[in-house]
């Protein structure tokens, strides 16, 4: 088989039916900005697999792949051209590479087309955002009224060890015996791990399991689709993203990972901390196997020293029993459920969730923005909290996305600044972090991309 495919496809599960309207909004390539991404995030999902997270590594290793979309009287069809030859068999496109391909097409045309353009939401104000997370998610399917409180959102490492991904496996294995679907950020590691572990749960259970993966442009090559998905969502920004995860999802598992980890952590804990929520029940449980207690122990020590106790309360940690996390997890989807009926909440959307609109602008690491975040005592909690989630989000950028790698090497390191109470337990972990090889994969050395500054 040769290193790369040229090929011609039509939709699959996804743009079956469209009207003139989209298709000839599909066609106009005049708008770059909206081709080039699409180009992007498409080369993501055919490359699925790939051993690197550096998305500027895969563009300039697929400099000659180029996707347009071609109008016919039925529809659609994509003109593929250079495309990894892993995303074939037997000159056949494999079928849910296929699906999610056209689902980042639905989902980016939707974007840019109905919501941006179009419709009336106004993204100033923190009810517009929610209603564009909700738009999307129903154009894509995702919502239905069916749904019952049974879906684990699972976080963690998409580089993480054999040792901790076999952990994953087993926990997913455990929800899916309790009937519990997961959702995750799509990806491998502990994206995949509780997905392939609920595949085999719910088989034995006679279950059609839901494994939802929401992702976003920019982080898509490092995160690309895992085989095993059968519901893609691509949202605008991580924001957006992130609160999507909260407004679908009943619960939370968090495992080892890195600085996209930490981010999610301060993400959920800000929400979980706002007056608003104080009383509404929303599972929170860290957990990995022994080897991972003093990786728990030490973003337990860093949410005391920055947070406080209050924060502390907001979750539970257990170590190594798969079985008891799973236990505990069906337990509180009582109470998610009781809740939803008693405030008429909808099962599928989290509408009474109050988020805070700083949460949802999305934060640009610049230079310049991460120079001057607020990491400074005086400030509530889950307003510090939130200023935090944007430290990890610049270094997660610095990391891995293709223009925060850019801005590295022409600048140098983002530098970080704030109280020293605060920087000194941050560095801290960020170190173990690097120690552990959790920053990026174990197999690449690490550059730091940030500096922090006392």
């Amino acid at each position: 088989m040769t290193d790369k495919v040229s090929i011609k496809v039509l939709p699959e599960n996804a743009l079956e039916v469209l009207s003139q309207i989209e298709v000839k909004h599909l066609v106009d390539s005049s708008i770059q900005e909206v081709h080039d991404n699409f180009r992007r995030c498409a080369l993501a999902v055919l490359n699925t697999g790939a051993k690197t997270d550096n998305t500027k590594e895969i563009l300039e290793s697929f400099l000659d792949f180029d996707v347009n979309v071609i109008q016919q009287e039925r529809g659609i069809k994509l003109d593929i051209r250079n495309a990894p030859a892993n995303a074939f068999v037997d000159g056949k496109m494999i079928t849910g590479i296929q699906e999610h391909l056209f689902s980042v097409l639905r989902d980016l045309v939707y974007i840019n087309h109905e919501l941006l353009e179009n419709r009336d939401i106004d993204f100033e104000q923190s009810d517009g955002v929610t209603n564009a997370v909700f738009h999307i998610a129903r154009n894509a399917g995702l919502l239905d009224e069916r749904t019952e409180a049974n879906i684990v959102v699972c976080w963690g490492g998409h580089s993480i060890g054999e040792v901790e991904y076999k952990y994953s496996k087993e926990l997913g294995y455990q929800l899916g015996l309790r009937g519990l679907n997961i959702c995750t950020g799509c990806g491998p590691g502990a994206m995949k791990g509780p997905m392939k572990g609920a595949t085999i749960g719910h088989a034995k259970m006679r279950v059609n399991g839901r494994y939802i993966g929401i992702t976003e442009p920019g982080i898509i090559a490092a995160e690309a689709p895992n085989p095993i998905v059968n519901k893609l969502v691509i949202m605008p920004d991580i924001e957006k993203r992130l609160e999507a995860f909260v407004r679908v999802g009943h619960g939370i598992i968090v495992f080892p990972g890195g600085a996209g980890t930490a981010e999610e952590i301060l993400y959920i804990l800000s929400i979980l901390l706002h007056p608003d929520n104080l009383g509404l029940p929303f599972p929170l449980i860290f957990t990995g196997p022994e080897s991972s207690r003093d990786y728990f122990a030490q973003i337990d020590d860093f949410i005391a020293c920055t947070l406080g106790a209050e924060a502390q309360s907001k979750y539970e940690i257990v170590i190594d029993d798969p079985v008891l996390v799973a236990q505990k997890m069906s337990a509180h989807m009582v109470a998610v459920k009781a809740h939803r009926k008693k405030t008429q909440d909808a099962f599928y959307f989290n509408w009474v969730l109050r988020i805070d609109h700083q949460l949802q602008q999305p934060f640009r690491p610049t230079h310049q923005n991460m120079a001057k975040l607020d990491l400074h005592r005086n400030q509530e909690p889950y307003v510090l909290a939130a200023n935090l989630r944007k430290a990890f989000s610049g270094i997660v950028d610095g990391n891995v996305k293709e223009q925060g790698i850019k801005n590295i090497e022409t600048n140098g390191p983002y530098e970080i600044r704030g109280d020293k109470e605060i920087l000194t337990p941050l560095s801290a972990l960020l170190q173990a972090f690097v120690d552990q090889k959790r920053m990026k994969i174990p197999t690449e050395a690490y550059v730091p991309c940030y500096r922090i500054v006392e």
